[in-house]
């Protein structure tokens, strides 16, 4: 083991909230250390087959604004402003996700985005070393144990440590091994398939690029979102076991078998189909919750190394991204006062993370199931008019979430109240048309209003 080096601020973990992170502390002057267990990504060591395509949102972008690299990162998305929802039967339909077309997601690849965000962080000085593995930790000290890709081991020894290292984070694993941190890990019955919908011969797209696409089937789904190169990441959620699991799919013509009758009109869209399910590994989807996210003022959880989410809100690199924002403002507020700071971003954040994590569950079974309902379909149409008839006292969960930074908290909360309104209005009513606007700004003024108002929380945005 060699000896030990010393280091201002490490952090473990070279992905994309590790790496916007190395952005804002390298710009608050701190010199900056990250050890990333990969290969460096730019240089085609990239992880292939397990990207789940991510929608960057209003949380996201302020964060990337106010380390000015918004402007180039839109460059790299395709927005999208609302799902395309496809039948067994090939029949379609399409619902907005805002009140208008401004209101959309930014899809954009995970590895286009992390390679970005390391460029920035080496432009501003940041030291990312790769195939740097964290074997062994002493947060409480600051004492980090790595090993390289030679199996040679070396000690850092840091002033502050922020573990950045996903779902899986070693770091965390180190700190709940020394009885520090509290975790729970709860796994999907559901895994995922990396799929590929590419360019037609003109490299235009084959279908809708404007649309997140669903094939909802119950208890599993298919999805894809596009990229700027005219292709689609296609996206396959099937239970592990069962009649329509990854176990029974153990050839191509099964494979072949379930998308003719569950995604009929899927198939001609994925001419690689068989060689990219067999060659992509099948990825695991769970929530993480853990409690306290860090030592002191010497070691702190961020993003999905402290709360990992499953990915039906499209919420998980945006809350890390505003876990950055939230932990600059608070840098600024309090300088180098690291154990108010940690202790602040903790109070603040937990609640929020639990929060999302417990609302993208529930989008899951609204995303394989209910979007194909023709009541949730008329419900979310009635919102849609709610939202454009009273647009500064009502506005869905589902944008407040992503089109606002309102406290996740209080989105849920909100989002409760709305629940029982659309029971309200819905009921006895088989279009949007028929909806009694007066009714339903009495019903909106009564129980949702108060609610925010107790919030602090105002809807012109």
């Amino acid at each position: 083991m060699g000896p030990r080096r010393e280091q201002d601020v490490v952090i473990v973990g070279g992905g994309l909230v590790g790496s916007l992170l190395a952005v804002v502390l390298a710009e608050r002057g701190r010199p900056v250390t990250v050890f990333e267990r990969r290969a460096d990504p730019r240089r085609g060591g990239a992880e292939g087959g397990r990207s789940i395509n991510l929608v960057l949102t209003r949380r996201g972008v302020r964060a990337l604004e106010r380390v000015g690299l918004a402007t180039r990162a839109m460059a790299l998305t395709v927005p999208v402003t609302g799902r395309m929802m496809h039948a067994v039967d090939g029949e379609r339909a399409y619902q907005p996700y805002g009140r208008d077309a401004s209101e959309c997601n930014l899809s954009i690849s995970r590895a286009g985005l992390n390679a970005f965000l390391l460029d920035a962080a080496v432009e501003r000085g940041v030291d990312v070393r790769f195939g740097a593995r964290l074997v062994g930790a002493d947060a409480g000290r600051g004492r980090l144990s790595f090993e390289d890709d030679a199996s040679a081991r070396f000690e850092i020894e840091a002033r502050v440590v922020f573990g950045a290292d996903g779902a899986g984070s070693a770091l965390r694993g180190a700190l709940r091994d020394a009885g520090t941190v509290e975790e729970s890990v709860d796994m999907l019955p559901h895994g995922y398939k990396e799929l590929e919908i590419p360019p037609d011969d003109r490299g235009a797209f084959r279908i809708e690029a404007h649309a997140l696409h669903i094939w909802p089937r119950g208890s599993f789904m298919l999805m894809a979102l596009p990229n700027v190169d005219g292709s689609f990441t296609a996206t396959l959620y099937l239970p592990y076991q069962g009649a329509r699991g990854f176990d029974r799919l153990a050839d191509p013509d099964g494979v072949r078998a379930l998308f003719r009758s569950a995604f009929p009109d899927a198939i001609a869209l994925m001419p690689d189909l068989e060689r990219a399910f067999f060659a992509n590994p099948t990825g695991s989807l769970g929530t993480v919750r853990c409690r306290p996210w860090r030592v002191g003022g010497r070691a702190l959880l961020i993003g999905d190394a402290a709360h990992a989410i499953v990915p039906f809100f499209g919420q998980g690199m945006n809350t890390g991204f505003e876990d950055c924002s939230v932990l600059a403002d608070l840098l600024d507020a309090r300088g180098n006062d690291f154990d108010a700071v940690f202790a602040e971003f903790e109070r603040r954040r937990k609640p929020d993370a639990d929060a999302i994590a417990d609302m993208a569950l529930e989008n899951f079974v609204e995303m394989r199931d209910r979007v194909a309902d023709d009541r949730f379909l008329l419900r979310k149409a009635v919102e849609h008019r709610l939202e454009v008839e009273m647009p500064r006292s009502y506005r869905s969960r589902y944008s407040m979430v992503m089109y606002s930074h309102i406290p996740f908290a209080v989105a849920r909360e909100a989002g409760r109240v709305q629940e029982g309104i659309l029971d309200d209005l819905c009921a006895g009513i088989e279009s949007p048309d028929a909806l009694d606007v007066e009714r339903a700004r009495r019903l909106v003024d009564t129980r949702l209003t108060p609610l925010l108002r107790a919030r602090n929380v105002r809807l012109d945005y």
